[in-house]
């Protein structure tokens, strides 16, 4: 366990605000299914148990944290809008909650962004504003909108609404399969896995909790290593959700509570989104293939076990799937 330094300023969510979450969204969200499959329980020598978040409002579980954000307002900051920057599913989970809302959204995205992902916050009804694909130039570009409209500032991850809102999706699953053994979920910049901490560490604290990280964008694994957090700027990987590196509330949670930080290749990961497609019959995106992934590489530390597995997104370029682009 690494030592955690929390700013005595910095307002960490309690599970009442989980419970708060969960039926302040119920309207605007799908309880999503947790699917099994045989065939990955015989191959991992595990009881896999996959929450589908796939199949959630705008294809990805940051509708979660979004709702929970923007209709928590009050009507007179609601009426300045919401703002934030992502690589794509919190820019489109946004933008889905404040349309649903009838509130303005504005987005800042990389301009590498996946093309499926603007064309979806545009879509809901938002604005995409374009940067350079660093996390210092999508900040520099926020921090001037939010001072320019008065906008609220939903961060993706680093905002006690939002992990008090992804922690429902644990919750969730928690209340379906009961007890488990561990719990695997991608990491990058820590909203959902500060969301499964937040909920597992009062359920079912006998809970392992486990994040997955690709190696090319291995700065959690790192900041879990060294106790502190180590930030990467602008790493490489297909999994373009996991780029991003951890914040101090996020940090709180993973140095509480997590485990193991565990890592993947690019091609595990590959590998195992398209396993994933062809046994399971389901659509996800490179990040979320991530911990399958790592449970494959763990076999010592997973098998036996039973395992909540979070998939956490669905939204593909169909056009540029990764197995047909030769390699990673």
């Amino acid at each position: 366990m690494n030592a955690s330094i929390t700013p005595p300023d910095m307002y960490i969510p309690t599970f009442d605000d989980v419970l708060s979450a969960h039926d302040r969204i119920k309207p605007y969200i799908h309880k999503t299914p947790v699917l099994t499959s045989s065939y990955l329980n015989a191959l991992t020598g595990a009881d896999l148990y996959f929450k589908c978040e796939n199949f959630q409002k705008a294809g990805a579980f940051k509708v979660r944290g979004a709702s929970n954000a923007v209709f928590g307002l009050s009507d007179e900051k609601a009426t300045r809008g919401v703002a934030t920057h992502s690589s794509g599913n919190h820019a489109l989970s946004l933008s889905y909650a404040a349309g649903r809302r009838g509130i303005k959204a504005t987005v800042v995205m990389p301009e590498t962004a996946p093309a499926a992902k603007k064309a979806a916050v545009r879509g809901y009804g938002g604005e995409v504003l374009e940067c350079e694909p660093s996390l210092s130039a999508r900040e520099a570009m926020l921090t001037e909108l939010v001072e320019r409209t008065g906008a609220d500032f939903v961060h993706p991850y680093n905002d006690e609404r939002v992990i008090a809102g992804q922690a429902t999706c644990s919750l969730e699953l928690h209340e379906e399969v009961g007890e488990l053994d561990a719990i695997v979920a991608p990491i990058g910049g820590g909203g959902m896995i500060s969301g499964t901490c937040l909920t597992m560490s009062n359920l079912s604290p006998s809970t392992a909790i486990y994040a997955a990280e690709p190696a090319n964008a291995d700065d959690a694994y790192r900041s879990f290593k060294a106790g502190h957090i180590i930030e990467d700027d602008a790493p490489q990987t297909i999994a373009d959700g996991l780029k991003v590196s951890l914040r101090p509330r996020t940090w709180h949670f993973v140095s509480n509570f997590v485990s193991d930080v565990l890592l993947c290749t690019e091609q595990e990961i590959i590998d195992a989104m398209l396993l994933t497609w062809q046994r399971m019959k389901i659509v996800i995106e490179p990040s979320c293939a991530v911990p399958l992934a790592v449970i494959l590489n763990n076999p010592d530390v997973f098998a036996g076990k039973r395992v909540g597995v979070v998939i956490t997104g669905g939204n593909v370029d169909m056009n540029k799937l990764p197995w047909m682009q030769g390699s990673a």
